[in-house]
């Protein structure tokens, strides 16, 4: 795993192992994540979604605290997986970072409580996967447009982004500034703070 330009976020490209019977990798390792992350992932829900080329899903994110931290890899297909810093008071506020995931390398994107996430399908029948610390709570979720203009997210030219009815009438980032539904930097640092030291039992096992 390496950490990404926004705090928070991590990139892990495992070692993919391949015979005359297929491949096999660990997409996720426990003891690995606390070492390097510094935390313990807790499992209280995991998503799976199936999405024809160029559906775009997102941005979401969660209130915090307590949000949703999520650990998220394509099994099958290939998507372009961006991170949102969307915390008031980061230095890296408003800006993003994107990951392909596919089904060769096998790479999953970690992105703590607080960040947005977003992704577009890059091929016909693309499943993504992901590991959530918190289960789905509607009072609490919350989205922001993905073709914000603010924010400039660079998708795929050639693909027509297909968006949700919600997420088409998410607010701006601006908008959503202005209604007080995002997340503030020192709240997200501090609530990962106090998780370090009571998450230590409740976590993903490999």
């Amino acid at each position: 795993m390496r950490p990404l330009g926004i705090e928070g976020a991590w990139v892990d490209t495992p070692q993919v192992f391949t015979d005359q019977r297929g491949r096999f990798h660990e997409w996720f390792r426990a003891d690995r994540f606390r070492e390097l992350t510094g935390q313990s992932l807790r499992l209280e829900q995991a998503n799976c979604s199936r999405s024809g080329r160029g559906t775009l899903r997102g941005i979401h994110y969660a209130a915090v605290p307590p949000g949703q931290a999520k650990y998220v890899t394509c099994v099958s297909g290939a998507v372009l997986d961006v991170v949102v810093d969307l915390r008031t008071g980061s230095p890296t506020f408003g800006t993003w970072e994107a990951v392909r995931l596919d089904d060769r390398e096998h790479r999953a994107v970690y992105l703590s409580e607080g960040l947005g996430h977003a992704f577009m399908a890059l091929e016909e029948d693309s499943l993504v996967v992901y590991l959530c610390s918190e289960g789905y709570a509607p009072q609490r979720e919350f989205g922001i447009h993905p073709l914000d203009p603010q924010l400039a997210i660079a998708w795929p030219d050639d693909l027509i982004p297909e968006l949700s009815d919600k997420d088409a009438a998410a607010p701006t980032l601006e908008e959503a500034g202005l209604l007080g539904l995002l997340p503030t930097h020192e709240e997200c640092v501090a609530y990962r703070r106090r998780l370090r030291g009571t998450r230590g039992e409740a976590c993903v096992s490999s």
